[in-house]
C-alpha cells in the first residue's frame, strides 16, 4: 500500500497507483454537466489524469493552472483534473480563473476511481478525498507514467509528467 504525508505524518492509502505497462482502470466520474464520463469516452486520446485533493487548496489550484496552460492548443491529449469537489464547485472555479484547457471531473457519485487507482485516503482528517498524483495514460489506454507526490502540499513534478505525455 502506498503513502504519502501530510504535513510529514504518513497518510495511508487505498493502495498502489496503477502500474506502468497496464491498462489504465476503467473509471466512471461526474462532468461539469452532471453527466458520467468513463475511460471509454476519452477512447484514442493520450490523457494526464492531475489527480487532486481540491480545488480549493492553494497546490491544486496552481497545478490547475499550469496544465491549462501546458494544454493550450493541444488536440493531440486532454488533462482531466480529478477531484472530491462538487462539479458546480469546479465549475466556478474554471469560470474565475479562466480555465479552458482541462476538464474538471468529480467523485461525487462513488470513490471507487479513488480507490482503484490507489489514491484514496483511507483515514485522519482528509479522509475520503484522494492524494495528489499524476498518471499518464497512452492512446491505446496503457498507464505510461505515475508520480504519487510523496508530502500532499507538494506540487507534481509537471515537466516529467509533460514529458510522458509527449
Amino acid at each position: 500500500m502506498a503513502k504519502t504525508a501530510l504535513q510529514g505524518n504518513p497518510v495511508p492509502l487505498s493502495g498502489d497507483l496503477p502500474a506502468v505497462g497496464s491498462p489504465a482502470p476503467d473509471f466512471k466520474l461526474v462532468d461539469k454537466d452532471l453527466g458520467d464520463k468513463t475511460l471509454k469516452d476519452f477512447a484514442g486520446k493520450k490523457l494526464l489524469l492531475n489527480i487532486v485533493p481540491s480545488l480549493d487548496t492553494p497546490v491544486c489550484a496552481t497545478s490547475t493552472r499550469k496544465f491549462n496552460e501546458s494544454f493550450a492548443g493541444r488536440d493531440d491529449a486532454l488533462c482531466l483534473v480529478i477531484s472530491a469537489d462538487l462539479p458546480f464547485a469546479a465549475g466556478r472555479f474554471c469560470s474565475t480563473e479562466g480555465i479552458e484547457n482541462v476538464h474538471t471531473l468529480s467523485m461525487m457519485r462513488s470513490r471507487n476511481f479513488a480507490k482503484d487507482y490507489g489514491v484514496l485516503i483511507e483515514d485522519g482528517p482528509l479522509a475520503g478525498i484522494t492524494a495528489r498524483a499524476i498518471v499518464v495514460i497512452d492512446a491505446t489506454g496503457s498507464v505510461i507514467y505515475t508520480e504519487l507526490v510523496p508530502e500532499i502540499g507538494q506540487e507534481p513534478d509537471y515537466n516529467e509528467a509533460l514529458k510522458a505525455l509527449g
